[in-house]
């Protein structure tokens, strides 16, 4: 129909002519109360944010030269963190004379992943930016 008559059957009704989808060819419009149209939306919005998950990353860090026991604390919790549905990002940070020997340390990150085997997958697989070399892991589905 026509704008003219659209906006006279508005007029008629007592109510108001709203574009649904203005990008559509031809646009879409509606004849509602656009007050009541308005709380609706903002309603659903408000609703859809409730429903969301914020997904959160926690950061561990460590050095290469960890003991076992000390490991074994930073395992459990990132057990934690991805019983919450967290993502987990393991760091190892290197300082000094520890920068030549990098590629040797890569072990211990995968022994982490290793070890969470049962609970999380790698999300993003080692990689070394500057003095760190991180993982990351997310929640076994």
């Amino acid at each position: 129909m026509s704008i003219a008559d659209a906006m006279k059957a508005a007029e008629e009704a007592e109510l108001d002519l709203v574009k649904i989808a203005p990008n559509a060819n031809p646009p879409v419009c509606k004849i509602v109360d656009y007050g009541k149209f308005k709380y609706e939306q903002i309603r659903k919005e408000k609703d859809a944010r409730k429903k969301q998950k914020i997904v959160e990353i926690k950061e561990i860090r460590m050095s290469p030269n960890i003991d076992t026991n000390d490991l074994n604390t930073k395992m459990s919790a990132a057990r934690k963190f991805l019983a919450k549905g967290n993502r987990v990002k393991v760091t190892l940070r290197f300082r000094g004379r520890e920068m030549a020997h990098m590629n040797d340390s890569k072990y211990i990150l995968d022994d982490f992943a290793e070890a969470l085997s049962d609970v999380a997958i790698v999300d993003k697989a080692p990689k070394i930016e500057g003095r760190t070399m991180t993982i990351t892991l997310a929640e076994k589905k």
